[in-house]
C-alpha cells in the first residue's frame, strides 16, 4: 500500500512560512499479522462489547469514556466534554528554539517523519530555513497538532529535506535512576585491553540490510509452505547457550580468537525478497 501523508500545513520560523507535508518515515506494512479463526468453521472471530458486571452485550454507540479514580470507580466523560479540551488544529509547525542535537536525550525521540515542501510555493523559504540550520548545526524544536493532540517535535537536516521527529514528554520517559542499578567495579586493565581489541576487531559501518528479522522470515517461510499444502515440521530444539561465565579472562581470549555464540548459530531462514535499494538512505541524516 502506498504511503499517505500524515500531516499537511505550514512550517513557520518567526515571520517566514512555507507549505510543507509530513510523510511517515517508517512502515509496518510488511509485518506478518494474524487473525483469530474458529478452526471448526474457518471463520474469523468477531469481538463483542460486553458489560463486565452483567455479561450483557452493549452497543458501541451507547458507550462513553471513563477514567478510573479508584478500584471499580470511574468518572465518565461525554463526547462533547472531551471535544472541549481538544487542541485547536492550526496546521502550523511553529519553531520555538534551536538546540544542539546532542542536548536531546535519545530516550525522548519518538516517531520520525520526512518533512518536505508541499509544491513549489514557498520552496525558497524552506531552502533558506534548512540551510540556516545546516550552517549552525542546530536542531529546531517546535510544536504541531496531530490528531487533536499537541506534540513537541525536533526538526533536523536530512539529505535534501528535513526530518521531523515527535518527542516524548518528560512524564513519558523513565530514567535509569528510577530503575536502579548496582555500582560497577573498575575494569581490570588486562581484561579491558582484550575487550578493546574485540571491539576494534568487530567494528564497521552500520548497514540496516545486514540485519534481518529472523522470526518474521521464518513466519513467511512457514506461511508459504502452508499455502502450498506442504507439512510444517517443528525445528529441532536448539541447545541452551551457556551464559554462566566462570572465567572472564578465558572468555575474553576465546572471543578475541573469533569464538562466540553468534558464530555457532544456525543459518537464518531464507530472506524475503529485497526491495529496490535506496542509495540515498545510506548517506546519513546530516547534510
Amino acid at each position: 500500500m502506498a504511503a499517505r501523508p500524515s500531516w499537511e500545513g505550514h512550517l513557520r520560523l518567526s515571520l517566514v512560512t512555507c507549505p510543507v507535508v509530513l510523510w511517515p518515515a517508517t512502515s509496518e506494512a510488511e509485518t506478518v499479522r494474524f487473525n483469530l479463526i474458529n478452526p471448526k468453521t474457518n471463520n474469523r472471530i468477531k469481538m463483542m462489547t460486553v458489560d463486565a458486571g452483567t455479561g450483557a452485550e452493549v452497543s458501541r454507540g451507547d458507550l462513553v469514556k471513563g477514567y478510573q479514580v479508584a478500584k471499580d470507580h470511574y468518572v465518565l466523560f461525554t463526547k462533547e466534554e472531551l471535544e472541549d479540551v481538544k487542541v485547536e488544529s492550526t496546521r502550523v509547525i511553529d519553531i520555538e528554539k534551536f538546540v544542539p542535537r546532542a542536548g536531546i536525550d535519545r530516550l525522548y525521540w519518538d516517531t520520525p517523519y520526512h518533512l518536505v515542501p508541499s509544491g513549489k510555493t514557498g520552496i525558497e523559504a524552506f531552502a533558506v530555513i534548512r540551510e540556516a540550520m545546516r550552517k549552525q548545526s542546530m536542531v529546531a524544536i517546535g510544536r504541531l497538532v496531530m490528531s487533536t493532540r499537541e506534540r513537541v517535535c525536533a526538526i533536523e537536516i536530512e539529505e535534501d529535506a528535513l526530518l521531523l521527529t515527535t518527542l516524548r514528554t518528560e512524564e513519558e520517559v523513565r530514567t535509569i535512576e528510577e530503575i536502579g542499578h548496582p555500582d560497577l567495579p573498575k575494569a581490570d586493565p588486562k581484561m579491558l585491553e582484550i575487550a578493546e581489541k574485540i571491539v576494534a576487531q568487530q567494528s564497521g559501518d552500520f548497514d540496516p540490510a545486514d540485519f534481518k528479522d529472523r522470526y518474521e522470515d521464518a513466519l513467511r517461510a512457514m506461511i508459504e509452505k502452508k499455502k502450498k499444502g506442504k507439512p510444517v515440521k517443528a525445528a529441532p530444539a536448539r541447545e541452551a547457550e551457556d551464559t554462566n561465565v566462570i572465567d572472564l579472562m578465558a572468555a575474553l581470549k576465546k572471543s578475541l580468537q573469533g569464538e562466540s555464540p553468534t558464530s555457532r548459530r544456525a543459518s537464518p531462514a531464507p530472506a524475503r525478497p529485497k526491495r529496490a535499494a535506496n542509495t540515498n538512505r545510506r548517506k546519513g541524516r546530516a547534510a
